[in-house]
């Protein structure tokens, strides 16, 4: 019974309820703790850096508005997934492709071993291109569930579906990496 009513305390005055009245600095706080986790999704959903502030951007003055709305803290991190795989959705669709972070080069010391530093940057160009093959929706089930390492029934919740829908969409993503992949290596061979 303590411990519930030391709960209730809590959220009286953490500061997502000093948030919802308007408490700018406690808004601030609140948006600090998940500014990583926005930014990494849309970045990760994106494949522009760029992109991905704008987007955490737009998902942080979308958090401000609906602050009423989103019930309580636990609700903030499902919610923000939610809203930043709609946000990133809505720019795929508008903006024009651009250079991706990962298509340009590491720097590379004079210390590093030029061909491991070529075989992570291609590594991780190849990865990169292999989601952009992805349906919108897989792309999202994807980076939530394997990237962002939520659970099926996170990510079901994130994104309005049932975890069945999840599941098969994850599937089907990882069937087409894995094809996009083979395809890219046998190629080079």
């Amino acid at each position: 019974m303590a411990q519930a009513l030391l709960a209730m305390a809590k959220a009286v005055d953490g500061p997502d309820a000093r948030a919802r009245t308007g408490d700018l600095a406690a808004f601030e706080t609140v948006m600090r703790q998940y500014e990583r986790l926005v930014l990494v999704t849309a970045l990760r959903l994106l494949g522009n850096l760029e992109d991905a502030k704008d987007a955490s951007q737009e998902v942080f003055l979308r958090l401000y508005r609906n602050l009423g709305k989103v019930e309580a803290e636990s609700n903030y991190q499902a919610w923000l997934y939610r809203v930043t795989v709609n946000v990133c959705h809505d720019m795929g669709r508008k903006r024009k492709p651009s250079v991706a972070m990962e298509d340009v080069p590491d720097p590379v010391s004079a210390g590093d071993d030029p061909q491991q530093c070529l075989t992570g940057a291609e590594r991780r160009r190849v990865l990169q291109m292999s989601l952009r093959t992805l349906s919108a929706k897989e792309r999202a089930a994807l980076v939530l569930r394997d990237l962002e390492g939520l659970s099926t029934e996170e990510v079901a919740r994130a994104l309005g579906s049932s975890e069945a829908t999840v599941r098969s969409q994850i599937s089907k993503a990882r069937v087409k990496m894995r094809e996009y992949v083979e395809r890219y290596f046998r190629r080079r061979v």
